[in-house]
């Protein structure tokens, strides 16, 4: 590899934004812009759910397909352009917003900020109860996921739902792969839990990772571990670590937070490959996360008697 392409992949991996993207590769934006509208044009959904999952991971290396290292550094830019693209799109989409930034309004921030969290961005357990009096009242609701997105979170833990999991765990120990800033294992410690909290800590650019998580792979936390519960919150779609999930053998249980929607969470190949584990949506935990706008789904992976 030589160096200038050194350089780009290194830069590449600091997460660039659209305009930085564009400014440096002018020609594989428009690329990326020509391919996407002729997608749109044809408007076949199942191409475009496609599309999404395969711009949601760096491209694997292929048998038999050799491409030279400056394929490989464009083949990656236009799939990081494609993925702001697209965010831009659900960004507008979700809020309405078109042109500008989206912002909460300051009764509908205030109100929010109280609800949802202890102080800036630190969630709370939110009460049931008064989450399902004091949403609908809030006018600007859609905007509020787009806008913690960016700061890696994709959820609401609800104080019934953290209850309900502490006894799905039953004091087995836990280990938490891909737990970003570690609210959940925080709101679990404070239910009894024997919970680790773990994560690679490749967000760093958008989540402030707090002390109690570890920076370990899930892979590495999994052996080093040896969990009998497994516990993780909106995997990303298609992506390489879940696997591991399965092939641990002290693994009795693994609870994923994530989407109904395939194209949205979580490794659906390992999920329909592996064989030793039965796979059940659970639609009573499933409502107990918010906001209930996003179609959460909670997937429960048991161990079969003969797994």
């Amino acid at each position: 590899m030589s160096r200038k392409t050194a350089e780009a992949v290194a830069w590449l991996r600091t997460d660039p934004d659209l305009d930085s993207l564009v400014d440096a590769y002018p020609a594989e934006w428009q690329r990326v812009r020509r391919d996407l509208d002729a997608m749109i044009a044809r408007d076949d959904a199942g191409e475009l759910k496609a599309y999404i999952t395969q711009v949601s991971r760096p491209e694997a290396a292929r048998p038999g397909r050799a491409r030279s290292q400056r394929e490989r550094l464009l083949a990656e830019v236009r799939r990081q352009m494609a993925v702001h693209l697209l965010k831009q799109q659900i960004l507008s989409a979700s809020t309405g917003v078109t042109e500008g930034r989206v912002r909460f309004g300051l009764v509908n921030g205030f109100i929010a900020q109280r609800l949802l969290f202890r102080r800036a961005l630190e969630r709370r357990p939110v009460p049931l109860g008064r989450f399902r009096l004091i949403w609908p009242l809030l006018t600007q609701r859609r905007r509020l996921m787009p806008l913690v997105q960016k700061r890696g979170i994709w959820c609401f833990y609800s104080k019934p739902l953290v209850r309900q999991l502490a006894r799905l765990i039953d004091g087995r120990p836990c280990l938490e792969i891909a737990a970003g800033d570690g609210t959940l294992s925080r709101f679990l410690r404070a239910e009894g839990v024997d919970v680790v909290a773990t994560d690679d800590h490749s967000w760093s650019n958008s989540i402030d990772f707090p002390d109690d998580v570890l920076e370990e792979d899930a892979r590495t936390a999994l052996k080093r571990h040896s969990p009998k519960v497994v516990i993780c919150s909106w995997p990303p779609a298609g992506n390489a670590f879940e696997r591991f999930v399965f092939s641990t053998p002290s693994v009795e249980l693994y609870v994923v937070i994530g989407s109904r929607h395939r194209e949205s969470t979580g490794d659906w190949d390992a999920y329909e490959r592996q064989t030793g584990f039965t796979m059940t949506t659970d639609p009573r935990l499933s409502r107990l996360v918010l906001p209930p706008e996003i179609d959460h789904a909670v997937h429960l992976f048991r161990r079969r008697d003969d797994g």
